[in-house]
């Protein structure tokens, strides 16, 4: 990475700078359009939330067609092991946000749970965004 290199991230329409985490954001934002047809439109990165009286920024939220959030990503540098405390961070955003789908990613290493009978089990694909709609229904 060379120093102020920048990287156009397609969600906020603008340039941000170039960090491994980013990288990482910008790599699961591609994954998301391209492979599981999230609509660019229908997901936010950075996006602010409260829990209790700190303020957290959830990596890519992902919304249904009624602007409802159905899935959260948080992304992690490429040496960042996603454990116990990572899976904890996600949790706090699906009890602000009541998401059906939790991604954890650091680049090297990617979990996807799908909620059901009340707790998140694995799921082994990522999701297409109509799977992500069809918990809504």
């Amino acid at each position: 990475m060379k120093k102020g290199s920048l990287l156009f991230d397609p969600l906020r329409r603008k340039e941000v700078p170039d960090t491994p985490e980013e990288r990482v954001r910008q790599w699961f934002i591609a994954l998301l359009r391209d492979s599981a047809a999230v609509p660019v439109g229908l997901m936010m990165s950075e996006w602010a939330l409260d829990y209790g009286e700190k303020r957290y920024r959830a990596d890519i939220v992902v919304f249904d067609r009624e602007a409802r959030p159905i899935a959260v990503v948080e992304c992690k540098r490429p040496e960042v092991k996603i454990d116990a405390a990572v899976i904890g961070q996600a949790m706090r955003y699906h009890i602000v946000l009541g998401v059906d789908f939790l991604f954890l990613t650091n680049g090297k290493n990617t979990y996807l749970y799908r909620r059901g009978g009340g707790t998140f089990r694995p799921v082994d694909h990522l999701p297409s965004y109509e799977e992500m709609l069809q918990c809504r229904r």
